[in-house]
């Protein structure tokens, strides 16, 4: 395997053994120490933060919260960043020498909650409803623009990985043929999914559906934009591109595959609540097993064409077939 481009590798000497971790609380040692210092002391503050704003009133409780998102937004890509340096010093030749992709969405998760709060106040100014499907449309973009910018980031910017590595190359010949290679196969993985609901929702809590309900044409419409586009594209490009490839280097194809499925179905969970303890955990369980059988199709889709095309193919459709039928039912009606 050719050195990563730009360089990002020249400057730095290989070093034996294994890099120092995140949990070795000693800068002895280490390529970036100030980096991991900050991201320690950045994390633990915005933690806190978040603790405070949790019995604070109202006004307060915001502002120690958007302190505390932000502290761990760049707590976390700080360490993120520590971990890249330190795994590009100590990498093998053909292995991922790159942050974690468990981290990277860690720090992803507060970036684009920050993002989504600074865009309140012009969704605030047109008018909008923070519940409406316009405003999870911009969520879905701050989740996409926190996703595709720390991979920039911490990954390609690193010399971990080239775009072109995790799948992403310029439009071939045969395009066409891989997205709908990938759409055909997500019809039988609905129904099997549609299945596993049918099943699960007799004996446990079902969640609510991810995207929030839409009443006009304009609502409908952006909801099946953010479902079967904006969500599959940067989804695919962090949960396949990203994460599949950096444990496909290091584990091989079959524990890449299961390990991205269960991060993509785990993520999926993280926002499922309920009224009650037992309640919040029912409905995690449901969206995590529905969740299963996408996620390691898409994975084994992304190993066996080498692109990602396929993959977002079969991830649009899924998430676009129902958005679709749901709208062709409401103009009908």
């Amino acid at each position: 395997m050719s050195e990563p481009r730009g360089g990002a590798r020249g400057d730095l000497e290989p070093i034996p053994g294994r890099p120092p971790g995140l949990l070795s609380f000693t800068v002895e040692g280490r390529r970036a120490p100030a980096l991991f210092v900050l991201g320690w002391l950045a994390t633990l503050a915005g933690a806190g933060l978040l603790i405070v704003g949790l019995g604070a009133g109202e006004l307060p409780a915001t502002v120690f919260s958007i302190a505390g998102l932000l502290g761990l937004a760049v707590g976390l890509t700080a360490l993120a960043g520590s971990q890249a340096v330190e795994a590009r010093g100590h990498g093998a030749p053909g292995a991922y020498a790159g942050p974690s992709p468990i981290l990277v969405f860690a720090a992803a998760v507060p970036t684009a909650l920050l993002l989504s709060i600074a865009a309140l106040p012009l969704l605030g100014v047109l008018g909008i409803d923070p519940r409406s499907p316009a405003a999870a449309f911009v969520s879905l973009l701050a989740t996409a623009a926190a996703y595709l910018g720390l991979i920039r980031l911490l990954v390609v910017g690193t010399g971990a990985l080239a775009w072109r590595e995790m799948g992403l190359r310029r439009p071939e010949r045969g395009l066409g043929r891989e997205l709908l290679y990938g759409a055909v196969l997500a019809v039988p993985v609905l129904y099997l999914s549609g299945f596993l609901a049918l099943l699960l929702g007799s004996v446990v809590a079902t969640p609510e559906p991810p995207l929030p309900p839409a009443t006009d044409l304009v609502g409908r419409g952006l909801n099946l934009a953010g479902g079967a586009l904006i969500a599959p594209v940067a989804e695919e490009i962090f949960f396949r591109g990203y994460a599949t490839t950096a444990w496909l280097r290091r584990h091989g194809p079959t524990a890449a595959i299961v390990r991205g499925a269960l991060f993509f179905a785990f993520a999926h969970v993280l926002t499922v609540g309920g009224a009650t303890f037992a309640e919040g955990a029912e409905r995690a369980l449901f969206a995590f097993v529905v969740r299963l059988p996408i996620a390691l199709v898409l994975g084994w889709l992304f190993v066996r064409r080498g692109s990602l095309a396929a993959a977002i193919g079969c991830h649009a459709v899924f998430n676009g077939l129902p958005l679709a039928t749901i709208a062709a039912l409401a103009l009908g009606g």
